[in-house]
């Protein structure tokens, strides 16, 4: 599990050769990658899974799948990310083993996640801290929510709006990592935003 840097996902992208093509320009920036697809068929989804995690293990950056367990121990990924209706982590980490890398969708609330670190989620995640594009009507997280967080002992993870103009303020605000989406694959240069956000954390 690494513990800082840009988190990247996964933007809706109906071709699987050209959404590995815009990953492979940006995954030397990444700390983790999340595959996310809301709207493709199952098929399509382990097609891009695996063709995704053939390129992390290029990059030796592991891959996280979002909100499927049975995908991510079908591409034998790193591990997956759940939100509050995917399931019990304790039952994640069975299927996918110990040492897995299992996150947790927090949004707005401490108490989520503090049952989440006691059930041994690898990290938590809070948000949405900006205004976004993709959860438009999305919870709103405070920035104060990651010095709260900060007693768990896990890797806090920043969601929602960041781009190359506010991520340093999720940095200070105490984010181990930041999950981005269209802050970059959305970006006029998609390449300098992922540099950008990875720079943060220097």
């Amino acid at each position: 599990m690494p513990a800082r840097g840009l988190y990247l996902i996964t933007p809706e992208d109906g071709d699987t050769l050209r959404l590995v093509q815009r990953v492979r320009a940006l995954l030397q920036f990444a700390a983790l990658l999340q595959y996310r697809d809301k709207l493709a068929d199952p098929g399509s989804r382990l097609e891009r899974a695996q063709a995704l995690q053939a390129l992390c293990a290029e990059f030796h950056v592991p891959l996280i799948i979002n909100d499927d367990v049975e995908l991510a121990a079908a591409v034998t990924a790193a591990g997956v990310h759940l939100g509050e209706d995917d399931g019990a982590i304790a039952t994640a980490r069975v299927r996918l083993g110990s040492d897995a890398i299992i996150g947790a969708s927090c949004y707005d609330s401490i108490e989520l996640a503090r049952t989440a670190a006691a059930q041994g989620a690898d990290y938590i995640a809070f948000g949405a801290l900006f205004p976004s594009s993709t959860k438009p009507h999305a919870r709103k997280a405070t920035p104060q929510l990651f010095a709260a967080a900060a007693p768990l002992g896990v890797p806090r993870v920043a969601i929602g709006g960041i781009t190359p103009d506010n991520v340093r303020m999720a940095v200070a605000a105490g984010a181990d990592l930041v999950a981005v989406i269209s802050g970059v694959f959305d970006a006029t240069d998609p390449v300098s935003a992922a540099r950008a956000c990875a720079a943060a954390f220097d």
